[in-house]
């Protein structure tokens, strides 16, 4: 098992619980992975002011809530994932400090395994296993504007992932580029502390906040249940999005998609700034000039900081690129879990849910200890190709074609279709 994140710990448990012999390494000495400021291990990009997006019931485990009915802030999160481990009693099995560095098939199966640190017999060593789970997540590899921007600045740049507190930009004057939920927070964060703020995106999206009504009920759950097709859902997106107020009405352009055709953007208060005039809408960078900052609709502002919230890269170190990667952050999978070509290597936590990552990761988890302990089998190949053909296809049509999508799934309908094909394959074993 590859990392102890919000996933890693999740099949660690149904390892333990399945009693299945395996070793759990995670580079850093901490659990909770990105959830964890300030990580020893270097991947994780949270900030002071970070919460999650989805609400504590919807984003628990299933046997171990997190008690509390609101967004919880990223410190009881990380603190969540130390508690689930303790309450189960399996944090010795996981080795920390401890980086896998390279994972090789081997002829006739499994896998030859590098691993280095202090779990490591003489700082390095190479293990055989049967089976490798990949939770090395999929927020930690920035991805910077491609192409970059032309020209030059003098001022600061930097990736969302190194922001961590509003006081990196007090008194400057801020761009933030992106229009995913880290921009909406640091764009949010800069207006009360930085001389101007400015948000650029390159097209239009829809925002919606993430507490309404009177009791400032969390969002997410209102949503319908998932036997419903999704025109009938699109219309509850509608509804939250018309609730919520268009960032269109400041400045921006206005979305060439529907609501619900790209991956939600959350915020209670991005609306409130813009509407304050403490952050100006911008289209997209045109030009860098030193201490100034061109856009494509002409315009030229004072910048002294650029934060680029411009997503993060899927990548594999520890696989060899002939052998499992990820190009443009594609990686066909069997129900984001299973390589339909690569038998013994599984996925946890690959998806961008229109959820949260956590409940998927302990389903994965379950279904993963069902394989390895011989009740349940995998479809064939052919038919895993299909299913993979046959997403994908929904998936473009529903998503406009960008890097972030290429891995998004309704979280309410992969549930209940995990859980059913768990079944089909102990009726497959069987037979």
């Amino acid at each position: 098992m590859i990392g102890a994140g919000s996933c890693g710990v999740a099949a660690a448990k149904a390892l333990y619980e399945g009693k299945i012999p395996f070793d759990c390494f995670e580079a850093g000495p901490l659990i909770g992975g990105l959830w964890k400021i300030e990580n020893p291990n270097g991947l994780s990009g949270a900030y002071t002011t970070l919460e999650m997006n989805t609400s504590g019931p919807r984003m628990s485990f299933s046997d171990f809530p997190i008690g509390t009915d609101d967004y919880p802030p990223h410190a009881d999160v990380g603190n969540y994932f130390d508690r689930y481990v303790d309450h189960f009693g399996f944090r010795g099995k996981i080795t920390f400090n401890t980086r896998v560095e390279h994972v090789q098939p081997l002829e006739g199966g499994g896998f030859e395994v590098t691993i280095s640190g202090e779990g490591a017999e003489g700082g390095e060593e190479r293990r055989r296993y049967d089976a490798v789970i990949v939770g090395n997540g999929h927020h930690w590899d920035p991805r910077w504007p491609e192409p970059p921007f032309p020209g030059e600045f003098d001022g600061v740049q930097m990736h969302s992932h190194d922001y961590r507190r509003p006081e990196q930009l007090e008194g400057r004057r801020v761009i933030v580029v992106g229009g995913g939920n880290s921009g909406m927070d640091i764009a949010r964060d800069a207006s009360f502390v930085a001389d101007a703020t400015y948000l650029s995106l390159r097209r239009g999206v829809h925002v919606i906040r993430k507490r309404l009504g009177r009791k400032n009920m969390p969002v997410d759950q209102t949503l319908a249940p998932p036997w419903l097709p999704w025109p009938v859902k699109q219309k509850g997106f509608e509804v939250l999005r018309r609730r919520s107020g268009s960032i269109s009405d400041y400045g921006f352009p206005e979305p060439d998609h529907k609501v619900g055709h790209a991956h939600p953007t959350l915020s209670d208060l991005i609306h409130d700034r813009l509407a304050a005039g403490a952050v100006i809408a911008k289209p997209n960078i045109r030009e860098l000039r030193g201490d100034r900052v061109e856009f494509e609709d002409g315009s030229v502002v004072e910048a002294d900081a650029i934060v680029y919230c411009t997503g993060y890269k899927v990548n594999f170190p520890f696989f060899d690129q002939g052998f499992i990667s990820a190009p443009d952050n594609d990686l066909p999978l069997y129900r984001r879990t299973f390589h339909p070509e690569v038998e013994g290597v599984y996925f946890l936590g690959l998806a961008q849910p229109l959820g949260a990552i956590m409940p998927m990761a302990e389903q994965q988890s379950k279904w993963i200890a069902a394989l390895l302990r011989g009740e349940y089998t995998l479809p064939p190949r052919e038919r895993m190709r299909a299913d993979i053909a046959r997403v994908r296809a929904a998936q473009a049509k529903r998503f406009y074609a960008s890097k972030r999508h290429t891995m998004e799934v309704d979280f309410d309908e992969w549930m209940r279709d995990a859980r059913r094909e768990i079944a089909r394959g102990a009726k497959r074993l069987s037979a």
